[in-house]
């Protein structure tokens, strides 16, 4: 599943490849994508101008003369600048340029290709809390403030902060010394400062490397960030880099947490 890096890197290229280009036609394969009927969604966009492409958590938000262009990748696709006779096998959606070439949007099992005239008016995004990468620490600080449920349900929920899924959420936790399920409350602040540098320091690593390399960039080509770089993460039965104690796998609500019960003790 992309998270915020690989959506921070798309939102870059596209940024650069794209804007200046006019849609003019579409090709829905996947009508369940989209937010508004086909036929809705086609009209609003076909002949727009592509004026700017940012992103927001998991959410690349595309700006363009006849109103917006919401991609969401869910639980993983590709995102692919090419031409017609280039396509992938792939695709769930194609966007013709006037140049000649076509954005090929593939989601692997869900994904999301909404319009909307104001992003203040669509349900979805008018929700989602800040991007982790737009914090301050101090801002941060306050978003745990009075919170009593578990740290990393917290991290996870894109209400609260936005693009840290259960990839980039581990090893952050291990490098603060914080349990994933260690309840906020109790975090102290040098841990709640911990946590902000470990993130930090994690993600831009992320998008420093083009991302991931099990996600494909505009281009084709895979990021350079990777399991190379995994701490704990993943990494159930191994020694823990730090002390040795050996990785444990565990359950923290409906995803998986890895840990080294030394380092992240709960208690």
């Amino acid at each position: 599943m992309p998270e915020l890096p690989e959506i921070a890197v798309r939102a870059c290229e596209m940024k650069q490849a794209l804007v200046g280009k006019t849609i003019r036609g579409i090709e829905v394969l996947q009508p369940k994508c989209l937010n508004i009927p086909e036929e809705t969604f086609v009209e609003a966009l076909t002949g727009a101008r592509l004026l700017d492409v940012v992103s927001h958590g998991k959410w690349l938000f595309i700006e363009t003369t006849q109103g917006w262009l919401l991609l969401n990748l869910g639980m993983g696709g590709e995102i692919l600048l090419v031409t017609r006779d280039r396509l992938p096998e792939k695709y769930r959606l194609v966007f013709d340029f006037d140049d000649g070439t076509c954005l090929a949007v593939n989601f692997w099992w869900f994904g999301y290709a909404h319009f909307a005239r104001d992003l203040a008016d669509h349900s979805m995004v008018s929700q989602l809390g800040p991007d982790f990468m737009s914090l301050t620490p101090g801002e941060f600080r306050e978003l745990l403030r009075g919170r009593r449920g578990g740290i990393k349900s917290f991290l996870l929920d894109q209400k609260r902060i936005a693009g840290i899924g259960n990839v980039y959420v581990q090893d952050p936790l291990f490098k603060a010394g914080v349990h994933p399920l260690r309840p906020i409350h109790t975090l102290a602040d040098d841990e709640i400062e911990a946590l902000y540098r470990a993130f930090r320091e994690t993600l831009q690593e992320s998008i420093d490397r083009g991302g991931s390399h099990w996600e494909l960039g505009l281009h084709g080509e895979p990021g350079r960030w990777g399991s190379d770089f995994f701490l704990v993460a993943y990494r159930e039965g191994q020694p823990c880099p730090t002390c040795g104690t050996e990785v444990v796998k565990i359950r923290t609500g409906s995803t998986s947490g890895f840990v080294c019960p030394h380092c992240q003790p709960l208690a």
